[in-house]
C-alpha cells in the first residue's frame, strides 16, 4: 500500500471516529436535554397537582379572612380541602405541643408561636405575615358615650377583657399599664370572639378587640379608635409543623396567605401590613 493510500485511509478512520463522536454526545445531549424537560415537566405536573387536607390551628380573630382564602385555596386546587380550628392562640399552641394533629399554625402573637417552637414542633422558622391593632367595641350607636380607653374605668359600664394569656389580652393590659389605668372587667374570656359577643348579645356595654373584630362585627357594635392601642400592636407569625401530613399542599396555603392575593384579603379585613 502506497504512503498516500495508508494517509487517505488514516484520514477516513480518524473522520469516521469523529463523526461517531460527535453523533454519540449529540445523543448524550438530547437524553438530557429530554430528561431535564421530562423532570422539569413532571415537577410542573405534581406542583399544580396538591391534594389532600390541610388542618389549620389559626387566632379566633383570623376566622373570616382564614375562611375566605381556604375557600379561594380550595377552588384553586380541586382534590384539596382547609380545615381550621379557630380559638385562642394560647389554647391552640397547648393543643398543638400535646399532640394534637395539625399541619399549619398561624398565632396572635410571637409569644404564643414561641410556645411551639420551643417544643420543637414547627418546621422552619416562623414568618410574620399581618399585625393587628386593638380597638374598643361598644353597644351600635355607642350609647354610653365612650371616647377612651380611660372611659372604660367608669365603675358603672361592664366591660370584657380577653385572658391575659390571650394575646389581645396581654395587649390590652399592656395599653392599660402604659396608660397607668385600671380596670375591672365583668369577664375575661378566652378568645377574642368571645369577648366580642358578650357586646353583641348585649352582656356587656364595651369589650377591648382587635380593629378586625370590630370590622367583621358590622353594625352589631359601634367602635372607638385609642391612642394608646399604637403601643400594643400584636404580629402574627405562621408556620408549617414539624409533623404535618401534606406537607406541599400545607405549604401551598401558607404562601397564599403571604401573597398579595392573600395581603388584600387580610388587609381588607382591617389587618396590617407585616
Amino acid at each position: 500500500m502506497t504512503r498516500t493510500a495508508r494517509r487517505n485511509r488514516r484520514t477516513l478512520q480518524v473522520t469516521g471516529a469523529g463523526v461517531a463522536a460527535l453523533l454519540a454526545l449529540s445523543a448524550c445531549s438530547s437524553s438530557d436535554s429530554g430528561s431535564s424537560s421530562t423532570t422539569s415537566d413532571s415537577s410542573a405536573s405534581a406542583s399544580d397537582k396538591l391534594s389532600g387536607t390541610v388542618t389549620v390551628f389559626a387566632a379566633a380573630s383570623l376566622q373570616e379572612s382564614f375562611t375566605t382564602l381556604g375557600k379561594q385555596f380550595e377552588r384553586a386546587h380541586p382534590g384539596t380541602k382547609v380545615t381550621f380550628s379557630f380559638g385562642g392562640s394560647d389554647s391552640l399552641a397547648a393543643s398543638i405541643t400535646g399532640g394534637a394533629p395539625a399541619d399549619v399554625f398561624a398565632s396572635a402573637s410571637p409569644k404564643t408561636m414561641k410556645i411551639v417552637t420551643d417544643a420543637g414542633d414547627a418546621s422552619g422558622a416562623p414568618a410574620t405575615f399581618v399585625r393587628n391593632q386593638l380597638e374598643i367595641a361598644t353597644l351600635p350607636g355607642n350609647p354610653d358615650k365612650v371616647a377612651s380607653l380611660k372611659d372604660l374605668t367608669n365603675p358603672d359600664l361592664k366591660v370584657v377583657l380577653c385572658d391575659k394569656e390571650v394575646p389581645c389580652g396581654a395587649a390590652a393590659q399592656k395599653a392599660l399599664d402604659a396608660s397607668r389605668l385600671k380596670l375591672t372587667p365583668v369577664s375575661y374570656e378566652q378568645d377574642v370572639k368571645a369577648a366580642l359577643t358578650k357586646v353583641e348579645l348585649k352582656e356587656a356595654d364595651a369589650a377591648v378587640v382587635y380593629k378586625t373584630d370590630v370590622h367583621a362585627a358590622g353594625d352589631k357594635v359601634g367602635g372607638v379608635e385609642f391612642p394608646e392601642s399604637a403601643d400594643a400592636v400584636n404580629d402574627y407569625p405562621i408556620t408549617l409543623l414539624k409533623d404535618a401530613q401534606h406537607t406541599d399542599t400545607a405549604k401551598a396555603f401558607i404562601a397564599l396567605v403571604r401573597s398579595a392575593e392573600g395581603q388584600k384579603v387580610l388587609t381588607g379585613a382591617g389587618f396590617l401590613k407585616p
